[in-house]
C-alpha cells in the first residue's frame, strides 16, 4: 500500500514506474495488492523514490501499512476506487462487445434479434455488479457481512 501511495504522490502510472524500477507491471500490481516482494524488487523502488530500504521492507505485511502513515480510510478508499475501477472495465466490456454482437446481427440475420439474449444475460450480470458496487440493494452489503461474521462468531450487535 505505501508504494501505491508513493506511486500515486508522484503522479506515475503502473507502467510508469515498472520503467523507472526495472520492475515488471506485474509484480508492481502484486506488491501494490500487498504480495510480498523480494528484496531486489524493494531495494529498485526505494531507490526510485528516493527512501531508505528498511521503510519499504518494513510494509511487507498489511499490518505495519498504518504505521507507514496509511490510515484505514485510505485503505478503505483504496479498495472503493479498485472496485469502481473493475466495474467500469467489465461496464466498457459489456458494451464493446454487445456493441460488435449488435453490428454482426444486424448484417448477419437482421430479421432474427438474437443479440437481445446475450445482452440480457450479460446485463443482469452486470446490474449485480453495479448493485454491490454502489450499495443499491443493502443485501450482501457491508453491513450484512458483518453482522453474518458476529453471528458465526456468536456475538450478537
Amino acid at each position: 500500500m505505501l508504494i501505491q501511495k508513493l506511486r500515486l504522490q508522484h503522479g506515475w502510472s503502473q507502467q510508469q514506474l515498472a520503467d523507472l524500477s526495472g520492475i515488471s507491471v506485474r509484480t508492481i500490481q502484486r506488491i501494490e495488492r500487498g504480495q510480498t516482494a523480494s528484496v531486489e524488487s524493494l531495494k529498485s523502488l526505494a531507490a526510485v523514490f528516493e527512501i531508505d530500504f528498511s521503510q519499504l521492507n518494513s510494509e511487507s505485511g498489511m499490518n505495519s501499512t498504518l504505521s507507514q502513515g496509511i490510515s484505514k480510510e485510505e485503505i478503505l478508499a483504496l479498495e472503493h476506487v479498485r472496485k469502481l475501477r473493475r466495474f467500469y472495465t467489465h461496464l466498457l466490456q459489456y458494451l464493446v462487445v454487445i456493441g460488435a454482437l449488435g453490428i454482426l446481427n444486424l448484417v448477419q440475420t437482421p430479421h432474427h434479434l438474437w443479440v437481445i439474449w446475450p445482452a440480457l444475460g450479460w446485463g443482469v450480470g452486470l446490474l449485480i455488479h453495479a448493485s454491490s458496487v454502489f450499495d443499491i440493494l443493502p443485501f450482501f452489503g457491508a453491513e450484512w457481512e458483518k453482522k453474518q461474521v458476529e453471528k458465526r462468531l456468536g456475538r450478537s450487535l
